[in-house]
């Protein structure tokens, strides 16, 4: 993991470089922030209960077919109540907008601390970084099948993990994450239904309890429904806004979420 980050620039060199191979209709380069009341991921409240701030900025190609895309990009997620902030890296290449698979560098800087080398954005060593590497597969779904899967999966690094019969920390869990979905456009109005299950058993004697909170068992841990839509401001300027409605049964945990894009 010593050699991840000059991978990493490497591939941002090179792909920053190659922009003429792909369509140059719009600007490649896309930023802006989502303001939310709440940040629930997967379920799992992760922003302390108070509002959160969740910039991002990415750099997309789709290609003169428009039969594939690739973006590279980071998103982050600050809030006023927890140290608890999220400062992520990911690489999405997307087929015919049907089937996309993603690569996410998730990075918790001020979770363990300044005096942890846990917070330490470089530390990729076993068992003592706080990044957490998740390849994702997700089936976007066509007009005519609404439906959508996702399925992702902890690699490496700050996931749950077990204890052995010695006492001694074992090997991560690789926490593994489920989710289907139904989105319709409802005049004018996106909506979208799901429903995400953890596949884990972590209910091992002295073992961590799960990735996703307070999951003692392998069930469903996010069910909602999304609805979003576009505010029209003037002629040239629209406002994105969403509500989610989210329950966690393994949690018995509510959530009811507004953001707002820019």
């Amino acid at each position: 993991m010593k050699n991840y980050c000059k991978y990493l620039f490497g591939i941002l060199i090179i792909a920053f470089g190659s922009t003429n191979c792909f369509s140059q209709n719009e600007s490649p380069i896309q930023f802006g922030a989502d303001l939310m009341n709440r940040y629930i991921w997967r379920g799992v409240d992760l922003g302390g209960e108070s509002p959160s701030i969740q910039p991002s900025l990415k750099y997309v190609w789709n290609s003169k077919d428009s039969n594939h895309s690739l973006v590279l990009g980071a998103w982050g997620a600050y809030n006023f109540a927890t140290t608890n902030q999220e400062a992520d890296l990911y690489f999405t290449y997307t087929y015919k907008n049907l089937v996309s698979f993603t690569f996410t560098d998730y990075y918790f800087p001020g979770l363990y601390g300044n005096d942890s080398s846990k917070g330490k954005y470089f530390n990729y060593k076993k068992d003592a970084t706080g990044h957490v590497l998740e390849p994702t597969i997700n089936f976007i779904g066509t007009e005519k099948f609404p439906f959508t899967l996702l399925f992702s999966m902890n690699v490496y690094g700050a996931d749950a993990t077990k204890v052995n019969d010695d006492g001694t920390t074992g090997d991560i869990f690789m926490s593994k994450y489920i989710e289907v979905g139904y989105k319709k456009a409802i005049s004018g109005v996106d909506f979208n239904a799901f429903i995400g299950a953890v596949l884990d058993d972590p209910n091992e004697e002295n073992s961590e309890l799960g990735y996703y909170g307070l999951n003692k068992s392998a069930g469903i841990v996010n069910i909602g429904i999304k609805a979003a839509k576009k505010i029209q401001i003037s002629d040239a300027f629209e406002l994105p806004v969403q509500a989610s409605l989210i329950v966690n049964p393994e949690a018995e945990k509510l959530y009811i979420v507004f953001g707002i894009s820019f």
